[in-house]
Formats: structure tokens, sequence, C-alpha cells
């Protein structure tokens, strides 16, 4: 009988631990850094931080953050900005780079965080989440 009682326990939590990672978020964002400008960089990332500890918002929304153009400076290792990513990262947001930007400007990926990912375009990527319903948000 303990047997069976623990097995429809381990049974229930593993059930409940999957509908949790089975749910998805309620909103989802994509913000848009094409500036290298370092007012519009950090306003930008205080932003996301601030839509991260809205309340109304806590464990309900994704986000991206497509960087193209010049806003390549805040991935690149060159810049101040990697605790203030690593922090947002943490938290669950994307890091995504345009690889258009990187051959334009003939930058290489060892140039920037390791944590950062890519896309083959920044505007398909911000095409294809308006498409699928995300929010745009472009400082």
């Amino acid at each position: 009988m303990k047997k069976i009682t623990l097995l429809l326990c381990l049974f229930t939590l593993l059930s409940a631990q999957y509908a949790m990672s089975q749910r998805k978020p309620k909103y989802r964002a994509v913000y848009q850094l094409n500036s290298d400008d370092d007012k519009v960089i950090r306003n930008t990332l205080r932003n996301i931080k601030n839509a991260l500890e809205d309340p109304r918002l806590q464990n309900q929304v994704i986000i991206e953050l497509v960087a193209h153009g010049g806003g390549i400076t805040a991935y690149r290792k060159d810049h101040p900005y990697e605790s203030l990513l690593q922090e947002l990262q943490s938290k669950g947001v994307l890091l995504v780079e345009c690889e258009n930007t990187l051959r334009e400007r003939k930058i290489s990926k060892e140039e920037l965080f390791p944590f950062i990912q890519y896309t083959p375009s920044g505007n398909g990527e911000l095409i294809i989440k308006q498409s699928e319903g995300w929010s745009y948000i472009h400082p």
C-alpha cells in the first residue's frame, strides 16, 4: 500500500511539473535595439527590466531583445553592458543579434558576449515575431 501511495504521489508531482512546463506565457514582447547611443541602450535595458518587474506581468511574459545596426554595441565585449544583459538573461530574456549586421560591419561572434543568440536577419526576426502576435516595442 505504501508503494502505491508513493507512486501516486510521484505521478501527481510529475504531472504537475509537466503541466507547469507546458504553460505558455500570456504575454510576449519583442524589443528592437538599433542605436549605439548609450542613453538609448540603457533606457531599453531598463524598460525591459521594468516590464519584468511589473506585478501584472510577472511569470506571464517572455521578452526578446533583437539588436541590429548600431544596436550591436550593446552586445560587444568592449562595451559596459555585460552585467545588465546577464541580469536580464537570468530572468529569461532572449538576447538576439542580427547576422547581417555582423557581416556588414565585419564583426566576428568572438567580439560579442558568449551568451548572445543569433538570427539571420534582425528585421526578419521582428516581422516573424509580430506575425506570431508578439508586441513590438521600439524605443
